[in-house]
């Protein structure tokens, strides 16, 4: 196998109907859109029959790896695991789910291509199609607005996961980064910011998967969340 242009990951934990339509629509598209390929299954202790089917589509194609541990340790501890194993010069993920349109995974890749060191899917631009219960419209809006008024991120939607890295430039970011769950995504765009990084936010098509609801506690854990990078990065000087 050639050294791949493209890494793709697929965060999984306990979602094997999900997983079972990623793959194969993965590589429908990576297959039209990459010279080469890789797509890293980061796995993070399922017992539903995820690791099965991952290890399925491993032997039946080349391009699929799994990335398997025995116990959850968090989805972000996941996604840095899988980019630190990643071939591809550049490295994108998105949700198991499939949320975000994989239509728009060669605009993803190409804002990697053509200079950008992040590019990231927004359901909260003017020209975005997302459709999700009131609740959690409000709830994301609020979040988004508190880390950009707080932590000073120029981007207006952090949690979209629909995301891609030039690797060399994502690396040295990883070991500063704390959150080790769904924090991770604001963590990494917030820190490659304030190092000046280029990011590219574009509108897409989302869709609400399966289970997805807000309770009081992801409120508040959201704004504890963002209060402790500022501390981290303002008084603790992270």
């Amino acid at each position: 196998m050639a050294v791949p242009e493209v890494t793709a990951i697929i965060p999984v934990f306990n979602d094997r109907v999900s997983l079972e339509a990623a793959i194969p629509r993965s590589i429908e598209i990576l297959s039209r859109i990459a010279g080469d390929y890789e797509i890293l299954i980061a796995e993070d202790g399922s017992n539903d029959g995820s690791i099965e089917c991952a290890r399925h589509w491993e032997e039946k194609d080349h391009h699929v790896c799994l990335l398997h541990r025995d116990h959850r340790q968090g989805r972000g501890k996941a996604l840095n695991r899988a980019i630190n194993e990643a071939k591809g010069t550049i490295v994108c993920y998105y949700d198991v789910d499939l949320a975000t349109d994989m239509q728009h995974l060669p605009e993803l890749i190409d804002a990697i291509r053509e200079g950008a060191d992040i590019a990231t899917g927004s359901r909260l631009l003017p020209r975005s199609d997302s459709v999700r219960t009131e609740r959690r419209e409000i709830a994301s809006r609020g979040y988004n607005f508190l880390v950009r008024a707080i932590l000073g991120s120029r981007i207006f939607d952090h949690q979209c996961g629909f995301k891609a890295f030039r690797k060399s430039r994502i690396l040295p970011i990883l070991p500063f980064i704390r959150s080790s769950h769904w924090f991770w995504d604001t963590e990494l765009l917030v820190r490659s910011q304030r190092r000046g990084y280029s990011v590219t936010e574009f509108p897409v098509r989302w869709r609400a998967g399966r289970g997805t609801t807000v309770r009081l506690r992801d409120i508040f854990e959201m704004g504890s969340s963002i209060l402790r990078l500022w501390w981290q990065i303002h008084v603790a000087k992270d």
